[in-house]
């Protein structure tokens, strides 16, 4: 099986170095805003018809690398 998160990828020169999908000008950010806004796959894939269902899935597993965390301190305020 394919390791989805090669899918993404960070170059300096596409979108100020910001993770996209595959060197395409999609940053995973906006993917991610729009699956959290209530957007399907199925809908994105209508709407983004260069993209494939495994790009969608990447941005979720980067996601879910990025929120792997240790452990959380609270800053004194």
């Amino acid at each position: 099986m394919e390791n989805l998160l090669t899918r993404i990828t960070i170059d300096p020169e596409i979108c100020h170095g910001k993770p996209t999908i595959r060197g395409l000008r999609y940053p995973v950010e906006n993917i991610l805003e729009l699956l959290a806004s209530g957007m399907t796959i199925e809908e994105l894939l209508e709407d983004f018809s260069d993209l494939e269902r495994k790009d969608f899935l990447a941005c979720l597993s980067y996601a879910s690398k990025l929120a792997h965390v240790k452990s959380i301190h609270k800053i004194a305020s």
